[in-house]
Parts: structure tokens; sequence; C-alpha cells
């Protein structure tokens, strides 16, 4: 498996080896040993796995958690097509406003991580597109908060030949200037905090090398 570092500060992309014959193929989307080399820690302990299904055009996002508790993701598209987009939303961090964006689909199966703290967003380019996640905590609706995809600050690479489709709260979401100004982003700091326990917490308490 092949990790690539993203533009934003912790995140990463991982390509799997895709094995394919007569009766498909076989894939393996997650590798902790590939994961650890890359991040320098363990997978995160795995508290909700989420499936998605959208149609092309479909805009998820930007989505994170309130940190604490925060929590890190872990991202594959299993059938059709995305484009997948990180973005640094964590005041204080070295890449805060940046963004980078991987083309997910069920030819390479690249798959993102999200460290905690950090936005995720994507644009479904087929129909019935599935996108895959593992997350570190399980979904409590009053800790899940948003941004607008759709910021002209933050200049997303949504495509423009077609009509963003949007859930009502998406639509609605504060820009990144306007979050701030609301104190709803997470701290770098505070980020940084819960990835080192939980990550001595995976480790019964010992660093991975």
């Amino acid at each position: 498996m092949r990790s690539r570092r993203l533009a934003v500060d912790g995140a990463f992309e991982f390509t799997p080896r895709v094995f394919p014959d007569e009766r498909g193929l076989f894939v393996s989307p997650f590798q902790e040993a590939a994961f650890i080399e890359a991040t320098g820690s363990p997978l995160f302990p795995v508290a909700q796995t989420n499936h998605s299904r959208s149609r092309r055009g479909v805009v998820r996002g930007v989505h994170f958690t309130a940190t604490p508790p925060g929590t890190a993701k872990y991202v594959y598209c299993a059938r059709g097509e995305a484009l997948d987009i990180v973005v640094d939303i964590r005041v204080g961090s070295p890449t805060y406003g940046r963004w980078d964006a991987v083309l997910l689909d069920q030819r390479h199966f690249r798959s993102v991580y999200l460290p905690v703290g950090v936005g995720h967003a994507f644009v479904a380019l087929r129909d019935d597109t599935v996108v895959s996640y593992m997350l570190s905590h399980a979904y409590v609706p009053e800790h899940e908060l948003a941004i607008s995809a759709l910021d002209p600050a933050l200049g997303l690479p949504v495509p423009a030949d077609t009509e963003p489709i949007q859930s009502d709260r998406d639509r609605v979401a504060p820009t990144l200037a306007e979050a701030e100004a609301q104190g709803l982003l997470p701290d770098y700091a505070t980020c940084s905090g819960i990835e080192h326990t939980t990550a001595a917490a995976s480790t019964g308490g010992r660093r991975e090398p």
C-alpha cells in the first residue's frame, strides 16, 4: 500500500494494491502496518462505521465534530466516484484554511485519513456513489457541525458543471470566517492532545516508533 501526505497537516491518502481476476477483484482499503508507517500511530479505536449512497451532484459537508470529543475518520469509496475533500479548520494549525482533494473510486480504492478536528466533504461524481467511513467516536447529533462547502473564501473544487445537491443543514451552514467568529471551530492543540491520548490508549501506553 502506498501512502501520501496531504496538504492538510496530519491527513493522508492511501492507495492499496488491487488484485483483479476472472471472478472480479480483491482489495484491502485499510492496512494497519501501512497506516502506522505513514502516521506514526495506530488506527484509532473504531466506534462506528458509516455508509452513504449519493446521486451525482450531491455535496456532503463540510462536516466536523465539536472538539472535544472530536472524531477522526478513515474514508473510502466502495462504489462509484467521489471527490473527497479535507479542510483544515483547526484554529492554530500550521495549515489552517488549506484544503486538499483526492479522487476516490472503485478502480483504485484510495482512502483518506482525516485526523481529529479536520473538516470533511465530498462531491459525488456518479450516481449510486457509495462512501464508507470508520469513525473514532459514535455519532452524537448535538456534536456534529458544518461549514459551507460553497464558501467562496475556501474555494473548494466543487464542479461548476452541475447544480450542487445539499441537505438543508449544509445549505445554510456558516462560512469558515463566520464559524471562527462564533467560536465553533476546533483548537489545533486540543485536537493534537486528543490524538496523542488516543494513540497511547491504543498501544497500552506505549508510543509507536
